[in-house]
């Protein structure tokens, strides 16, 4: 498939994601945050005890696809890739109170997802892997996103989504399970590899810091004290979200004005 057929292509399905009912989207969006944020402990886990920071990010940039790759295959929804929907916004088949329905109820369903594989991980002792390891993994990186500058969640946050979302469309490109895969697989890799911010991910690995803190299993060596909601929602989350709907309005309309805006 070519790019402007796969642009087209996504035009007109994000029609039906505008015209989706409440429940349904809510539901996929659930889903969808539970597929990041298992993506997202697994890839965690298997990096803590790597004592080589460049090679524990390689470890987890090689399995945090698998939270994108469940989403597409699982047809859920995201509210990074639902960024796209500025292309069929763009082409006249949506209007923009459809968009800002969308993208306020997947976010929403999104974090509840996050929030539901978090609060098991921790409660269920999930990061007491590796003698502790995982879970001091798991809070110096919570803890770290929330110390960030509003300046750098922001330009990392569109970075982050300029690839999510050319990972989404490359995977609109291919018709089967297999090569969808493959498709996004790179991408994702490397918005991992760089320390890119993306707001759903965030929503996981923040909420998983703060629920170590609060049931006393943060480790005790973690400078925690940015690692407090504020941190979570204000330091992090708006800027990340800010920069991801930058990103991927970027791309959708790099998508449309090379594929459908010149073409007609």
């Amino acid at each position: 498939m070519t790019n402007k057929e796969a642009a087209l292509k996504y035009s007109t399905g994000g029609k039906g994601k505008a015209d989706m009912s409440a429940l349904r989207l809510t539901v996929e969006a659930f889903l969808a945050g539970i597929f990041i944020a298992l993506a997202g402990a697994a890839s965690t886990i298997a990096a803590a005890t790597v004592g080589s920071p460049s090679i524990a990010k390689l470890i987890t940039a090689l399995i945090f696809p698998a939270g994108l790759a469940m989403v597409i295959l699982n047809g859920t929804e995201l509210f990074t890739g639902n960024s796209l929907m500025i292309i069929s916004l763009l082409d006249k088949k949506i209007k923009l109170i459809r968009v800002l329905r969308n993208w306020l109820i997947v976010y929403i369903g999104n974090f509840a997802g996050s929030l539901f594989v978090s609060a098991l991980c921790v409660y269920g002792h999930v990061y007491r892997l590796f003698d502790g390891a995982a879970g001091l993994s798991a809070g110096a990186t919570a803890a770290a996103k929330c110390s960030i500058s509003f300046e750098d969640a922001l330009f990392k946050g569109i970075l982050c989504n300029i690839l999510v979302c050319v990972a989404v469309m490359m995977t609109v490109m291919v018709e089967n399970a297999v090569g969808k895969i493959i498709a996004l697989f790179l991408p994702i890799m490397v918005f991992v590899i760089c320390g890119f911010e993306h707001s759903v991910a965030n929503m996981s690995y923040i909420s998983t810091g703060l629920f170590l803190k609060a049931s006393g299993q943060l480790d005790p060596s973690i400078v925690a004290d940015d690692l407090t909601l504020y941190g979570f929602l204000v330091t992090n989350l708006i800027p990340v979200t800010l920069g991801n709907i930058i990103g991927g309005c970027l791309t959708g309309f790099a998508y449309w004005f090379t594929n459908i805006f010149r073409e007609n």
